[in-house]
């Protein structure tokens, strides 16, 4: 059995960041984006069933919901070739590789043409944090960097963001509401400890 110690601990400290910060974006992102990196530092916590890819689509599992949804915990789980379709969040979040890596592509849009437009793309290793938000950059698209493994990544969001309605965009730019629910109905049991 997984001890989820790491993973109650991260969600407790970030429980307190956000009582404390409310939505405060960049203390967010800088305390955050240190316990999201302490986190993933140490690969032991993750139980396995939260960390199973599927062999046709990359797979995403709600680890921790806040009660009042003011952010979410998720792990994506990537097998060779995966990736998502080009998206955005509406909210803020961060992101970091706990195995493996990703390749992440960022994308805007032109404010004269409303046209889709590739603004770079970088290599996420593990411990790195990525953000993303409509402040800073809200649209990318992710696939597994790795052609013969899968890959993890954790997720932190500024809501509950199963349930959220987003967009995918096409290459000429134009939104399409999308939800993106999660890969499973199980979350782990982080509090069955003292």
């Amino acid at each position: 059995m997984t001890d989820t110690t790491r993973l109650r601990n991260f969600v407790a400290a970030f429980t307190e960041l956000v009582d404390r910060h409310g939505t405060d974006e960049p203390t967010i992102f800088e305390t955050g984006g240190t316990l999201l990196s302490g986190l993933v530092a140490e690969d032991d916590w993750l139980p396995a069933a939260f960390a199973q890819p599927h062999p046709d689509r990359y797979q995403q599992y709600l680890l921790h919901c806040d009660p009042h949804r003011r952010f979410s915990v998720v792990s994506f789980v990537w097998g060779p070739g995966q990736r998502t379709p080009i998206h955005d969040h509406t909210v803020w979040g961060m992101i970091s590789v706990l195995r493996g890596a990703e390749q992440c592509e960022e994308f805007g849009l032109d404010p004269n043409t409303g046209q889709l437009l590739a603004l770079g793309a970088h290599r996420l290793e593990p411990g790195a944090v990525d953000r993303v938000s409509p402040t800073i950059g809200d649209i990318h698209r992710v696939s597994n960097a790795l052609k013969d493994a899968p890959s993890i990544s954790i997720h932190v969001y500024g809501a509950n963001i199963g349930p959220l309605q987003r967009h995918l965009y096409g290459d000429d730019g134009r939104p399409q509401t999308f939800v993106s629910g999660y890969s499973s109905e199980l979350m782990p049991n982080i509090w069955n400890a003292d």
